[in-house]
């Protein structure tokens, strides 16, 4: 692999590991060396993974009980208020009668309660993003049949280019590759 120029901006670097327990080891060694922004990427799922990245993510939840909570309260609200801006009365039945307004309430409370949620993944994921700088490394197709890849982030306050690689290359990774920042193509 081609080595970058030393004042080229670096967006981190990448150690590929050969097997599932290496890359599980080497994501507690970064967590227990202080790393925080690294990311860890494999053929399939690992169980053990989130664990170790530290990942805590409660926002999704949230959002759910919010979109419903939303969803529920617009529905129920448009249809009281049309009942009082648009009053018909039918067979003696009163303006706001609650029983047939949950219908229309519990439906728009799961849609809202569904739609929040993805969006919010989508945007928390910076999703759409058609371009990411660890595409660029010539190896990292292989993360997708058979190689397990750990990256550290260049926005890390522990983050030094050289003692980042020194510590990498005491995990015994197969290979280790500095990722370059670059645009995203337009």
């Amino acid at each position: 692999m081609r080595e970058p120029s030393p004042d080229t901006e670096v967006f981190g670097i990448l150690a590929e590991f050969n097997k599932p327990e290496a890359l599980i080891a080497a994501v507690k060694a970064a967590r227990k060396s202080g790393f925080r922004a690294l990311d860890a990427y494999s053929p399939y799922p690992l169980e053990e993974m989130p664990e170790a990245l530290g990942f805590r993510e409660e926002t999704i939840p949230w959002l759910s009980l919010i979109g419903g909570i939303l969803g529920a309260g617009t529905a129920y609200g448009l249809q009281l208020w049309t009942n009082y801006a648009y009053p018909i009365e039918i067979g003696g039945r009163p303006i706001f009668a609650w029983q047939p307004f949950m219908l229309i309430t519990f439906e728009l409370a799961v849609l809202f309660a569904v739609l929040f949620p993805i969006t919010g993944m989508l945007l928390l994921n910076r999703l759409p993003r058609l371009h990411h700088p660890i595409f660029d490394v010539e190896d990292f197709h292989l993360a997708s049949s058979d190689k397990f890849f750990l990256v550290l982030f260049s926005n890390d306050a522990r983050f030094d280019r050289r003692r980042t690689s020194h510590f990498l290359e005491g995990l015994k990774p197969v290979r280790i590759a500095v990722v370059e920042h670059t645009e995203e193509p337009e």
